[in-house]
């Protein structure tokens, strides 16, 4: 085999665990972190969702975040809840957290003044995450699910914001059946 010959075929074969290697790569990446919308859309149920005692009855708005820590969803919404605890905190909305059971991690600083919650009465129903649940000033639940449709959330596609206006401006609100198609990751515990 001539010199040139065998340096044709070394620059072949490393070609090949080159395009081998970024395949690999690029399939990792996207199992971990790219996640394909679904054709069929989640339904969010807020039936069996309940405060516990020490929160239900009348009192100020409050919002449930429901969150898990592996779920590559989070990081789209976490600087629109920061922005929603920025305007609606002030507003007298308070704000907590329910994250998935079995799960570890923390939010990120920005929404450390949210108040976490072990679980609540029909948590194990929630479908996906990240969700979220709003109870009016009376203590009823007025909306229970996602934070918008789409890749991501922020305040230009988000159902939080006039569901949150509505009810600081004494308006009734019910939207606790919602059918959605986004960036979800399952909830129970079949999920990733």
């Amino acid at each position: 085999m001539s010199a040139s010959r065998r340096k044709t075929l070394l620059l072949t074969l490393l070609a090949l665990i080159c395009v081998a290697t970024l395949w690999l790569a690029y399939d990792w990446f996207e199992s971990r972190y790219i996640r394909a919308f679904s054709e069929h859309a989640t339904l969010f149920e807020g039936d069996r969702l309940q405060l516990p005692p020490a929160l239900a009855g009348p009192g100020p708005i409050r919002l449930v975040h429901f969150w898990e820590p592996a779920c590559p969803c989070n990081v789209g919404n976490q600087q629109h809840l920061s922005e929603l605890q920025a305007h609606f905190g002030p507003q007298g909305v308070t704000f907590y957290s329910v994250q998935k059971t079995g799960s570890h991690g923390q939010l990120p600083a920005n929404l450390d003044s949210f108040k976490a919650l072990a679980a609540i009465h029909g948590s194990e129903g929630v479908p996906a995450s990240p969700a979220v649940a709003i109870w009016d000033q009376k203590g009823q639940l007025a909306y229970f699910g996602p934070y918008s449709e789409g890749a991501t959330c922020d305040s230009s596609n988000s159902f939080i914001e006039p569901i949150l206006k509505a009810l600081t401006e004494g308006r009734a609100v019910n939207a606790t059946h919602t059918l959605a198609q986004g960036c979800y990751c399952p909830w129970d515990s079949a999920g990733p």
